[in-house]
């Protein structure tokens, strides 16, 4: 192969003579009635399955059909994301969840005794993967070196390819119990790797949740507060599942539905949370927040931040798209439940660590952009949860690498226990239909073109 077929500029050319890349014109989705992005046109989803997981409540339906905004809700086997926070079981809300959504009711206490010594027993990885998987190949980005650590895990499955819903819902105990050591490796790999940090390896310890697990894998001297894990237990709680019609979930369930193993389905909804219209939102939010901060210095001044949040819309700062990040939500039209539970507890970890007056300019951030986007746009734009994940992760001492691979370590057991609902009620495979609007042209041999 000759070195000028390497050459960008020629490739270029190719893809710019090519009228196939701007010849759909937008009035052919209205004219097939073709849904956009799998929506409809009042900005509802296109309903793709029937779910009993979890159901994300932001709007009613109108008489005429059209949604009417309310109140957000987000139901986990029918019980509100509010009261499996407030009634948490220690820093275990999150395996409480997990047994949730996997198993469809809420334990007694030897049930969810027996689930979290089941958890702890998978925890460790398996022999010499650390080393031989981990270690030996750091990547730069961790969600995509969570994909091919997922991957490498089918190789020390004794059965992979065994899709019995039974033995599904075990791999799937097994990836939910060992992503956090798998995350958690791939930072410190890394930070070792790329930037010559020393390198400290804590093994997870059976008696710690998996919340705690987290925060001591991550950190040098292993050493967290109970407000700290209490924290981060009810971010994965609000994290670990969000209805079947999200990107990532439908992602999982459209690969699931092939009969391919658990692997290679998780695998493609990490993939899908990576993108930045998606998981990756958390970290817009954090990068445009930092860029506020440096225009700020956390100025109470309301004249001043309503500047800035002029500047971010006008497309004058940070990204200049023209979208304050962490605000607005697919579904959520009034508020979206997680940021306000997330904002809670945030203040409860603020007054611990004595930083109240940085999250209070979080809330004066938060009530600005609400005021100043219903000045200009007459629409009510609700705090979505990233706005507030940020935040927490940075009184946690969490890196902004590991934002959305957390994310991941949550909604694995949503991916689960919707992968394993698919097989049960549903197990045709996902099939969609696109229109062909293009010409149907004569075959030209190459001498002739």
């Amino acid at each position: 192969m000759g070195s000028n077929f390497n050459d960008d500029s020629i490739l270029a050319r190719f893809f710019g003579k090519s009228s196939n890349y701007t010849d759909i014109p937008n009035h052919l989705y209205t004219d097939y009635n073709v849904k956009k992005g799998l929506r409809n046109e009042n900005g509802t989803g296109v309903r793709i399955g029937l779910t009993r997981v979890s159901d994300v409540i932001g709007y009613t339906a109108g008489e005429d059909g059209r949604p009417v905004p309310c109140e957000g809700d987000l139901l986990f086997r029918g019980y509100s994301i509010r009261d499996l926070i407030t009634h948490r079981q220690g820093n275990y809300g999150f395996e409480e969840t997990c047994f949730l959504l996997l198993f469809g009711f809420l334990p007694d206490r030897q049930q969810f005794a027996d689930f979290k010594s089941s958890l702890a027993a998978r925890y460790e990885l398996p022999d010499n993967f650390l080393v031989n998987e981990v270690l030996r190949a750091p990547s730069r980005n961790l969600m995509n070196r969570l994909q091919t650590l997922t991957l490498s895990l089918y190789n020390y499955d004794d059965d992979p390819d065994n899709t019995d819903v039974y033995q599904t819902l075990l791999k799937g105990l097994n990836l939910i119990a060992k992503f956090p050591a798998l995350g958690c490796y791939a930072y410190q790999a890394k930070m070792h790797d790329l930037y010559r940090k020393s390198l400290v390896i804590h093994y997870p310890r059976p008696e710690y949740s998996i919340a705690e697990n987290l925060l001591y894998m991550l950190r040098h001297d292993g050493h967290f507060t109970q407000k700290e894990a209490n924290l981060l237990d009810a971010i994965l709680v609000i994290h670990a599942d969000h209805g079947g019609g999200n990107n990532s979930t439908f992602t999982d369930v459209v690969i699931g539905s092939t009969g391919t193993d658990l692997y290679s389905a998780i695998c493609g909804s990490i993939g899908s949370l990576k993108g930045p219209k998606h998981g990756g939102a958390n970290i817009s939010v954090a990068q445009m927040m930092k860029e506020v901060i440096a225009k700020t210095h956390y100025s109470h001044d309301k004249d001043t931040i309503v500047r800035v949040v002029n500047g971010i819309l006008d497309g004058e700062y940070f990204d200049h798209s023209g979208l304050v990040y962490g605000f607005g939500h697919a579904v959520y039209t009034l508020s979206d439940p997680r940021a306000e539970l997330l904002r809670d507890l945030c203040r409860q970890l603020a007054e611990e660590q004595q930083c109240l007056d940085q999250f209070e300019f979080y809330e004066l951030f938060e009530k600005t952009v609400k005021e100043v986007t219903y000045e200009r746009k007459h629409k009510v734009l609700p705090t979505n949860v990233d706005f507030y994940s940020g935040f927490a992760y940075n009184m946690l001492g969490i890196p902004e690498d590991l934002f959305t691979p957390l994310f991941a370590i949550a909604r694995v057991s949503g991916w689960v226990a919707h992968n394993v609902e698919n097989k049960l009620y549903d197990g045709r495979i996902m099939r969609p239909a696109t229109k062909y609007v293009g010409e149907r042209l004569d075959f030209v041999d190459m001498k002739d073109r």
